[in-house]
């Protein structure tokens, strides 16, 4: 556990000698759910779930923090954790479950019941049903599955700017940009905030480095894999792939940016598969109004991103009741479908990813789900760093410090930021 969950855990201990806060229940009980799903397409997403919790008889009481990366949301859960008043279920990613899971707060019996009868083992993909598990038993419930790696494209731009396809190397990449910008459009939608920095940092390692390159790395945190001469030639990649970026980008939410390229003012984005929910919401279709490969040279890894609700040990039986109709209702066929449908995911469940197009998903989504099931199998399946699923907050924090300075250094060396970057990474851990 690192430095800042030991100190979390004392101050919890000190915490647990008041009682846990009980929630109002009406006949079936109440449930609080904290999340970060506060943009236009990821509320209409939250909202499809708590319509059916409803339906069910339990109270939905939406703790909702705004923020993207979830930082906001995670200072808001620790200090209610400190404060004896932990919600019934909240959003939290990665190896951040494992550490919340340490100290005690979280409660490894109340889903046993609904992943026996619903057969999650068998649901699930190891490396999805590992994430959600604590010394063999379930804490969370997985949500779905994102793919970090992708490029948006607005063709009717491409068009405009006469570039003829979608680049599928980084040279292509640099000469798509090039054209863009000599017609006047920003060629990369960008918000110069640190979480999406490095969600570009990654997928040019992963160009660069590919899926061994990027797990020795950015999981690993391996020296040589650090400083050696891949890392700095991803750096040298990335400080170029800056120059394109929005202008006006600086502090911007992702998806007020995803609105450029959606409106025709710039020309792609790199970002995850949640900035599909936005051009779904504008209702735009995926292949003809717009674009979605794989990040230059990246075609052959699926770098992931899972979004998981944990449950808290709550006094109140109401609220455990509601915990497990979440937990069911989240892994059913209906809301894996609706769900990632409006978010741009793609659901946990292996039988639904062997034949999405029996569900209605779009080519994205198709694409997303046949890579993702080869990739599990070729290791080229990584978890991001950027995304809270490769490393602890402390060194994710690390990385992005160096790598938010170093793109907006125009005289940052790129070995020395390599250096930097190891320095940083071992001082966090």
């Amino acid at each position: 556990m690192n430095s800042s969950m030991l100190r979390l855990a004392a101050a919890i201990s000190l915490a647990s000698l008041f009682s846990l806060s009980t929630q109002a229940a009406d006949s079936k009980g109440s449930v609080e759910v904290v999340h970060w799903w506060t943009s236009g397409g990821e509320k209409a997403a939250v909202d499809v779930l708590k319509a059916q919790v409803e339906k069910d008889g339990f109270t939905w009481k939406d703790g909702a923090v705004a923020g993207g990366g979830g930082a906001t949301a995670m200072t808001v859960l620790k200090s209610r954790a400190v404060a004896g008043n932990p919600p019934g279920v909240a959003q939290i990613k990665g190896p951040d479950i494992q550490d919340w899971a340490a100290t005690g707060l979280l409660d490894p019996d109340v889903l046993k019941g609904v992943a026996k009868d619903e057969q999650w083992d068998n649901l699930l993909d190891k490396k999805v049903a590992d994430t959600v598990k604590y010394d063999g038993d379930y804490v969370a419930v997985p949500v779905n599955i994102h793919r970090i790696n992708w490029l948006w494209i607005n063709p009717e731009v491409f068009r405009k700017a006469g570039i003829d396809k979608a680049p599928t190397t980084l040279d292509e990449f640099y000469a798509a940009a090039d054209k863009l910008k000599a017609a006047g459009f920003i060629p990369l939608a960008h918000g110069g905030q640190p979480w999406q920095d490095s969600t570009v940092f990654e997928s040019v390692v992963l160009s660069v480095m590919g899926a061994e390159g990027y797990k020795k790395a950015l999981v690993d945190l391996d020296e040589k894999a650090l400083t050696g001469p891949e890392m700095v030639k991803a750096l040298t990649e990335l400080k170029r792939v800056a120059t394109y970026m929005d202008p006006d980008g600086k502090g911007q939410d992702w998806n007020l940016e995803a609105a450029k390229v959606i409106n025709g003012k710039a020309g792609m984005q790199i970002m995850g598969d949640w900035a599909k929910s936005e051009w779904t919401l504008a209702k735009k279709t995926a292949g003809k109004d717009y674009q979605c490969v794989p990040f230059p040279g990246t075609d052959k890894a699926f770098l992931y991103n899972i979004d998981s609700l944990v449950v808290f040990k709550q006094k109140d039986k109401g609220t455990a009741a509601g915990q497990q109709d979440i937990a069911r209702k989240v892994l059913g066929e209906d809301f894996q479908k609706l769900f990632s449908i409006n978010k741009g995911s793609i659901p946990v469940r292996n039988d639904m990813l062997a034949d999405m197009g029996k569900y209605g998903f779009d080519s994205c989504a198709q694409t997303a789900a046949k890579d993702f099931l080869a990739d599990a199998k070729n290791g080229g399946l990584q978890p991001s760093m950027a995304h809270n699923m490769a490393t602890s907050l402390a060194v994710q924090g690390a990385f992005f410090d160096v790598v938010t300075n170093y793109i907006n250094d125009p005289k940052a060396d790129p070995a020395d930021a390599a250096k930097k970057l190891y320095a940083a990474i071992n001082a966090a851990k």
